[in-house]
């Protein structure tokens, strides 16, 4: 029997919520959405950490500004912290070399990820989410009973078709989904809104499109003064810590 399960379990133990960034799609912006989120949190005073699920694409420490390196250990791995966030990613370990990986090598990838690192106590742990509805995703979900899905999704019909077919997936799992986040809106569009009131959800906030938010990228000071900081931290006040 495979041990790292219940060790990925112990090392959760003493985080309060998971909330699970997913939209199925990439390209949606769902890092930027985690990493802001995240930030909003420690802002509010939260003790949070973000764990980057993207094994083959990830960049939510290009986002925070962290400085990947490999991280302390102290029976286990410490998560670095940057901006007041505890932070996890394959990137830390891999670097700017490409890990191609597939069949059971994801789930390996993901398992060991969960199982070595230490969290201690949070109060919120933001989870980038990785793109399709593959192994990576299932093991995320089966491996991270507390989690509370927040789904990104965009105008796009492409995007929009895509992130139906991930809801009707935690539909099927019977998984707690908070709501929805359009993101990059550039005009009213009822495409996003639409899909949620379908599954009886609330779209919980809209960030407009902003070129500012390329040049904000690693200064999260920066970020939080965008359009879309600016939404997030609104929607983290009014939905998020009235939760907690």
């Amino acid at each position: 029997m495979d041990p790292r399960p219940q060790a990925a379990a112990r090392r959760l133990a003493r985080v309060d919520r998971l909330i699970a960034v997913t939209g199925g799609k990439g390209g949606i912006g769902k890092t930027l959405v985690s990493a802001c989120l995240a930030l909003c949190l420690a802002q509010a005073g939260r003790r949070t950490g973000l764990l980057d699920l993207d094994l083959t694409g990830p960049c939510s420490h290009l986002v925070l500004g962290a400085n990947p390196g490999l991280p302390q250990e102290d029976f286990g791995v410490v998560p670095p912290v940057t901006a007041g966030i505890r932070s996890m990613s394959i990137s830390y370990f891999a670097g700017e070399r490409p890990a191609p990986l597939r069949g059971t090598d994801v789930s390996n990838a993901l398992i060991e990820l969960l199982a070595i690192t230490q969290w201690g106590e949070l109060d919120f742990l933001v989870i980038d989410m990785p793109p399709g509805l593959g192994d990576a995703l299932l093991d995320a979900a089966r491996l991270l009973p507390k989690a509370e899905f927040l789904v990104v999704a965009t105008a796009s019909r492409v995007v929009v078709e895509t992130v139906h077919r991930t809801l009707e997936l935690l539909v099927q799992l019977r998984r707690p989904i908070l709501g929805m986040v359009e993101n990059m809106q550039r005009r009213q569009n009822r495409a996003v809104a639409d899909l949620a009131a379908e599954f009886g959800l609330r779209c919980l906030a809209a960030l407009p499109f902003d070129e500012e938010v390329e040049e904000a990228l690693g200064d999260p000071e920066y970020l939080l003064r965008t359009r879309p900081g600016l939404a997030l931290q609104e929607m983290t006040r009014s939905h998020l810590l009235c939760l907690s």
